[in-house]
């Protein structure tokens, strides 16, 4: 799609409040006069924990969303109708939904799910309002552009691909029975629960077409940013959609990788923060980063992970308290973000890497 034909439709989308004028771009990044315009990639909680941060910060933000989901409603709605997993995608807008009280509403209402014996059993509202929208219009960006105007988002959500996509990962060990032998495991659930070790994820279709206002969006950004999420199912999936990862190779917006608070079970358990670049950049060996971004707590050899950094993406390591209380370090429970230290972290970053003066 023409990049003319993009902003225009970008413009009719009317209701989330993007709120930064386009302003001149400075010699060290940025617009001068502007907020930053920032990307954030990503899927699940750790997408929604980001964006609910950046959202903060700045009111130029676009969310770009996996569409790998294949399990729970999600799953349902993609086995029966054909269309792209929409749960990743109303998390994001539930994300951006206000601190007000229409905002905090309608967040509820689009994440509530059903309770019955029947077949609207645990289904999202959100999941079937967004494929009501998609049959209605045809149209998988102007649908999520029409929900964010009605919940007030401050940003707008789009997929990744506008093409249903399914995971599959080569596993060391998945057979319990064989923990020396490679398996293909099918689907992000299974990938996500696996009991071996995730070598390589891949996507099938194996070259799925992006969809273009998430590539002019990745070009026309300050910042764009990667994580956290689960690793393999939720963050590294961007970087297999060639037409993405090649706008986040060609992008001059400055990048954030954001490390996850700890291994996630199954997937990347027993992953060190190092290990978890060293992955990423396996998979997209030609990107670079400004800034990898972790919580202090949750990082026992900063020099290792530092020289990771350094060495494998020609980034520095920003360390910073960003989970909630007793929500990162060994024993420590579920582990979350606290949106506000991780939008405090985000703007520092903002601020020092690219950028002289306040955004605001």
């Amino acid at each position: 799609m023409p990049r003319k034909a993009i902003r225009q439709r970008r413009a009719a989308a009317g209701g989330a409040p993007l709120l930064g004028r386009r302003g001149v771009r400075t010699a060290r990044g940025g617009r001068r006069g502007a907020q930053p315009k920032v990307v954030a990639l990503g899927g699940g909680m750790g997408l929604s924990a980001s964006l609910t941060a950046l959202r903060r910060i700045t009111g130029d933000l676009t969310a770009v969303v996996t569409v790998a989901d294949d399990g729970g409603s999600s799953g349902r709605l993609r086995d029966e109708l054909g269309v792209l997993p929409p749960g990743d995608l109303r998390k994001a807008l539930a994300a951006l939904c206000g601190d007000d009280e229409w905002g905090r509403t309608w967040s509820e209402v689009i994440q509530h799910r059903f309770q019955s014996e029947g077949a609207l059993h645990d289904h999202a509202v959100g999941n079937l309002l967004i494929v009501a929208l998609w049959e209605q219009l045809g149209d998988h960006v102007g649908a999520l552009d029409l929900v964010g105007k009605l919940l007030g988002a401050h940003g707008r959500v789009l997929p990744m691909s506008a093409v249903p996509l399914a995971l599959e990962a080569s596993v060391l060990g998945h057979d319990p029975a064989h923990p020396d032998e490679l398996a293909r495991v099918r689907g992000q659930a299974a990938v996500a629960l696996t009991t071996g070790e995730v070598r390589e994820v891949m996507l099938v279709p194996h070259d799925p077409p992006a969809v273009p206002e998430a590539v002019e969006a990745v070009l026309d950004a300050d910042w764009v940013v990667l994580g956290p999420g689960s690793w393999f199912s939720s963050v590294i999936p961007h970087l297999l959609v060639p037409e993405l990862l090649q706008a986040l190779v060609d992008t001059k917006a400055r990048r954030v990788l954001s490390l996850n608070l700890a291994p996630q079970p199954g997937e990347t358990d027993g992953f060190s923060p190092q290990r978890h670049v060293e992955v990423l950049v396996q998979h997209a060996p030609k990107l670079a980063f400004d800034v990898v971004l972790a919580d202090r707590a949750a990082v026992p050899d900063g020099e290792s992970l530092s020289q990771a950094a350094a060495e494998r993406l020609g980034a520095d390591v920003v360390l910073a308290p960003v989970a909630a209380s007793g929500g990162s370090g060994a024993g420590a429970g579920s582990p979350r973000h606290d949106p506000e230290l991780l939008a405090a972290a985000y703007d520092r970053i903002f601020r020092m890497h690219g950028r002289i003066g306040p955004w605001r």
